[in-house]
């Protein structure tokens, strides 16, 4: 994983597990629930971000160092595993 994307991802989780934190006191202090649903629909795409910045770092690091290695059957069907597993 590329530097700047490690330290990046980091500090997204580190955002997301506050921010859940944040939702179960929430839930405990019975806040309203389209409050937190408000709250939960953040967190869903603070993941979607990180799951992005992911994706990005793969493509221009293990993808590029994978195809000149020649694995490129491996990497393609990583590639399409992960196409799958977002597409269920």
């Amino acid at each position: 994983m590329l530097t700047d994307t490690k330290a990046d991802a980091l500090k997204r989780l580190n955002y997301i597990s506050g921010h859940l934190d944040g939702i179960k006191k929430m839930v405990e202090a019975d806040t309203y629930c389209v409050d937190v649903l408000k709250q939960t629909h953040a967190v869903r795409r603070a993941i979607e971000k990180l799951e992005a910045l992911m994706l990005d770092g793969h493509l221009r690091s293990c993808v590029v160092t994978g195809v000149k290695e020649g694995r490129e059957d491996e990497v393609l069907g990583e590639l399409l595993e992960l196409y799958q597993v977002a597409n269920r």
